[in-house]
This record gives structure tokens, sequence and C-alpha cells, in this order.
């Protein structure tokens, strides 16, 4: 992160951290996909996947012991989870290893994907009988994805939300795939060498930015309407991801 290390760049992490934080706070997700995206404008994909361990661990354990539901979510969704973990640690490789514009030309058309999934408001439901099978499949693509980019958000955030759950169990599933998501992707960056201690001491320096926005944006989330401000982060994501996946040919 020589790149960032000076005074202007941390304030630019410690800035991205705090409204990364304020959007989770406001919608329940997006933490590690605003943080990820914004980062990857002037570092690789893999050095911001290593910032947003600390704060997104801490931030997702919050968020799914907050709801009544822990221990019946986890023995529905235990072989999602477990597909996940699985996924994410053994294509680490991917962020870790790879080099020139293609891991942020990822990152940008995974954000784009789930910008335009999120805006289009399909209304699915997963049959009842396809969830023992299709869990854990979604499970292995969202782990590749997360291994791949450092966005834990695709498949798994449009399955969730295709489940049925009611607004406190989908807010608690949520934290769980993605307290799953970020441990399973520190393990596979430290298997591939890439999350030297320095990196963990900077991902803590992360947390009260994270936290204190993720407290601002809980108190704002009664104060406005959570579809507009929903609409226009994925409007903004959508633009983000865009920009991403078309630097190299600009």
């Amino acid at each position: 992160m020589s790149s960032t290390s000076g005074p202007l760049g941390w304030a630019m992490i410690l800035a991205t951290f705090l409204v990364a934080g304020f959007v989770k706070g406001t919608i329940g997700l997006g933490l590690p996909t605003v943080a990820v995206g914004l980062l990857a404008i002037v570092m690789s994909p893999a050095q911001a996947a290593s910032l947003l361990i600390v704060p997104s661990f801490v931030t997702n354990v919050w968020q799914l012991l907050a709801g009544p539901r822990f221990g019946g979510l986890l023995r529905r969704l235990w072989p999602m989870m477990a597909a996940v973990a699985v996924g994410t640690v053994a294509s680490a490789g991917l962020i870790a290893g790879a080099q020139g514009p293609g891991p942020a030309s990822a990152l940008g058309l995974a954000l784009v994907a789930y910008a335009v999934v999120g805006l289009a408001g399909l209304s699915v439901r997963v049959p009842g009988g396809a969830e023992p099978w299709l869990s854990p499949l979604v499970g292995l693509v969202t782990g590749v994805v997360t291994g791949a980019t450092g966005v834990f958000v695709i498949p798994a955030v449009p399955y969730l939300q295709a489940l049925g759950l009611d607004r406190d169990q989908l807010i608690q599933a949520l934290g769980l795939s993605f307290t799953v998501s970020t441990v399973a992707l520190a393990a596979g960056l430290a298997r591939e060498g890439a999350l030297p201690l320095a990196a963990g001491a900077a991902s803590l320096v992360t947390l009260g930015p994270a936290l204190l926005g993720m407290a601002v944006g809980q108190w704002l989330r009664g104060r406005v309407s959570a579809p507009t401000f929903r609409r226009a982060f994925l409007i903004g994501l959508l633009l983000l991801g865009a920009h991403l996946a078309l630097r190299p040919w600009l």
C-alpha cells in the first residue's frame, strides 16, 4: 500500500470506511462492496480486501447477533455457508495472485451485476423443494466471486432475498453470510501470503471510522426513505462498477 501510505492516502482510506459503514448502517449491507469498490481505484483489490477484514468481521458479527433467530437460520443455511467458505478459500488465489487490470475489471463487473439486479426490482421466490440443492450451489458461486473480487454479494444477496425471509431474518442472514465470507477471505488471503501482519494492523485502524459511519447510518435509517436511499446507493454502485470495468480501455 505504498501509494496510499501517506497522509492523503490514509485520509482517503478512513473516509472510505466512514462512507462504507454509513451505507451498511442505513441499509444493512454494503460495507465490503463500497470499501473494496472505492479503494480499488487507487490500489489492487487484494490490498483493499485485506483492509476490510477487521471492520467487515466486527460489523457483520454485530449485525448477526442483533437478531433473535440465529440458531434457526444457521440450521437452515449451513449448507450454503459451508459452500461459501470452501469456494472462497479455494479461489482466494485469484485475487491474491492476479496482476494488471484484470482483478479491478472483474470487481467492476460484479458491482455492475449486483446494481442491475437490485435496480431491476425483480421479485423472485425460491421453491422450497429447490433450496436443499440450490443453497450449496449459490454458496459455492458466491465463494468463487468473493475469492476473485473481494465482494460478497453476488449471488448471495439476491438469493437470500428470494427465500421469503422477513426483514429481521434477512438482516441476520446477511450478517451470517458476510461473516462467513469475511473469515473465509481472511483465511484464503493468509494462505496465499497476501495478509501480512501490517495489513492486519492497518485493517484494525479502519474499524473506528467504519463503526462511526454504521452508527450514524443506523440513526438515519428511521429518518429517511430506505427505498430512495437504496436506489441512490445502487445507482452509485453501478457507476463505480462501470468505471472499474471499463478503466483499462479508457
